[in-house]
């Protein structure tokens, strides 16, 4: 099939390594230039096609993303710990013998519900990404990023919260993104909104029947 801008994939359609953890049905990879979520975005996790006949030598960290998650094109989502490169030793390249001694684990990496990823962005091992976080493109994350947190760089560093912060303590006791599909397209014109107040009223009154 030609590529094309306008190409993506569901993530729950697509993958199959049992390290991936997708949920919901409505996250995305736009994978317009490359070979795919799986084959191009994320790099170095155990149980692809190849290395799932291999015996994990250490824990495997797992992947998990959540629903509404946005991967633009040609991103990477680096796991395998430190790739086996201890840099508090004097000499840090991974000799076999010493492969399992050299390897540090960073953690299980996490994608929130309705993070926007941008084109070329790169998520280091272990890091968790917040409910509607947005990562600019050519970014480097290493450290975590609050829910709602604009962050661009090589290191990644916040720019500026999407809403005031009260607006997103209150988004997040909705837990919109644990309610179910009926509720949720009730309610989806509010969601696709700003107005937080009248969200709120709108999923109070969806909660007593009115």
């Amino acid at each position: 099939m030609k590529k094309h801008w306008s190409k993506f994939q569901y993530l729950h359609q697509v993958v199959q390594n049992q390290n991936i953890h997708i949920k919901g049905t409505h996250s995305y990879y736009s994978d317009c230039w490359d070979n795919g979520f799986e084959d191009s975005v994320v790099r170095y996790l155990h149980g692809d096609e190849v290395s799932k006949a291999w015996q994990p030598r250490w824990e495997v960290e797992q992947l998990y993303i959540g629903d509404y998650v946005c991967i633009a094109a040609e991103a990477v989502i680096l796991m395998g710990g430190n790739h086996n490169h201890r840099t508090g030793w004097f000499c840090l390249y991974p000799f076999l013998d010493d492969i399992e001694q050299s390897y540090q684990g960073k953690g299980d990496t996490v994608i929130g519900d309705a993070a926007w990823i941008g084109m070329r962005a790169m998520i280091m091992p272990g890091v968790t990404i917040g409910e509607g976080a947005v990562i600019a493109a050519n970014s480097v994350v290493t450290k975590d990023v609050p829910p709602y947190t604009v962050v661009a760089g090589t290191p990644a560093k916040p720019v500026k919260l999407r809403f005031e912060q009260d607006i997103i303590d209150k988004l997040l006791a909705l837990q919109i993104y644990t309610w179910d599909k009926a509720k949720f397209e009730a309610l989806r014109a509010f969601v696709c909104s700003n107005d937080i107040e009248q969200l709120i009223i709108a999923e109070a009154n969806y909660e007593s029947g009115e």
